[in-house]
């Protein structure tokens, strides 16, 4: 329904005029960051597949009892990931955990310094908290939107569009774990004459990881579920295989690749809150 008398805003064609300028005079900038996506993507599960899937199983049961010190999540990661190859889901698996390694990464890469920043500076606090509150509530499906035009389908839209999806915990947690650190101790080190360099590196962000491990956490968690969304884009993996299911009527077949996904989610979660709890001590 038109208001009489009101002009409308052409909103979409603005925002048409501007991914087609960046794309015009940034491509460099797409094709750089999609060929050494690519790259990664390919030498991580071409790596991993290189190994039986046995070999893998141990090494990560391995690593679970190294970062986390529980059987409870040695058994899980042991006996989940037995399962998943149980059902012939070992490749679409290693794909996903590829897809949330970079994906992390790159958004934990981004996340922290602007934390940070958001923290030690007002003027950049109040730009970037109402960015995150927008970020945040802004449904998951629209983030695939921009990924297309300027990476196309595939596996690189999907790394774009999980960054951005899962980047707001990693930035809110950090500022937050900062601005939470005793104001007593902030003055104490000052009067000790410390640079504001020294009591970053030295008391704020000891005291802060705690808050700055469940950001990544929640980064983790929400990289896991965008990459599951990005199969609707070209994204491999068990998200992949769920779209799969979907379209051929397979419900059998798409069961199985959500528990995968729900053991895959499992084990990571418990991997990381041990992390976290480990962080969790006096300085």
């Amino acid at each position: 329904m038109e208001l009489s008398g009101i002009p409308q805003i052409p909103v979409g064609r603005a925002i048409e005029y501007i991914i087609d300028l960046f794309s015009e005079h940034c491509s460099f900038i797409t094709r750089a960051f999609s060929e050494i996506v690519e790259n990664g993507i390919t030498i991580i599960v071409e790596g991993m597949l290189f190994f039986p899937p046995w070999v893998l199983i141990l090494v990560f049961s391995v690593a679970a009892w190294v970062l986390s010190r529980k059987k409870g999540v040695v058994l899980l990661t042991f006996a989940g990931l037995a399962l998943i190859w149980n059902m012939n889901l070992w490749e679409p698996t290693v794909s996903t955990l590829s897809l949330v390694l970079i994906s992390t990464i790159i958004a934990i890469m981004a996340g922290l310094p602007l934390g940070i920043l958001s923290a030690l500076n007002q003027s950049a606090y109040r730009v970037v908290m109402p960015v995150l509150d927008v970020m945040q509530t802004m449904p998951a499906f629209v983030y695939l939107i921009p990924a297309i035009p300027f990476f196309g389908l595939g596996p690189v839209g999907a790394i774009f569009s999980t960054v951005i999806f899962s980047m707001p915990p990693a930035i809110r947690l950090t500022c937050l774990g900062i601005r939470q650190v005793p104001a007593e101790l902030v003055e104490a080190a000052d009067s000790f004459g410390s640079t504001r360099r020294q009591k970053l590196l030295k008391l704020q962000l000891p005291m802060a990881t705690p808050t700055i491990m469940a950001g990544i956490n929640q980064t983790v968690m929400l990289a896991l579920s965008m990459v599951v969304i990005a199969a609707m884009i070209g994204a491999k993996g068990l998200g992949g295989e769920v779209w799969k299911a979907i379209q051929r009527l397979e419900p059998a077949r798409g069961f199985e690749a959500g528990i995968a996904i729900v053991i895959v989610a499992m084990v990571l979660d418990r991997i990381m809150q041990r992390i976290g709890r480990k962080s969790d001590a006096p300085v």
